[in-house]
């Protein structure tokens, strides 16, 4: 553990830079609309979210390592630590529903 965060604290000026980027944007995002939608499968689905919630709970733990050397604002901090929480519900949430249906399943008489 201590290995990856060695590894964080060397990334910690790039999360600062890219909150303090992205918070400040004017513009709002292309979100698509009612465009053709690629295929995409569940499995491909899970595995996106996943990865942006690791990288998102990586970003929280990077920005509260900069807060404890003085790096970043408390203000930062607290930011990327509760969007890392919240995350982290959700990912929890998502998981939770994923087994639950796996069990209904399971249950199902063939």
């Amino acid at each position: 553990m201590i290995n990856e965060i060695s590894a964080l604290t060397s990334s910690t000026d790039g999360v600062l830079k890219a909150a303090s980027t992205t918070r400040y944007t004017a513009s709002t995002p292309d979100l698509g609309g009612t465009g053709s939608v690629g295929e995409i499968s569940f499995s491909d689905a899970m595995a996106k979210v996943s990865t942006d919630a690791i990288d998102k709970i990586k970003q929280g733990e990077a920005a509260s390592i900069a807060g404890v050397d003085g790096q970043a604002s408390v203000q930062q901090v607290v930011e990327a630590v509760m969007a890392a929480e919240s995350t982290l519900q959700t990912a929890i949430a998502i998981r939770d529903k994923v087994v639950s249906a796996y069990q209904e399943i399971s249950r199902m008489s063939i």
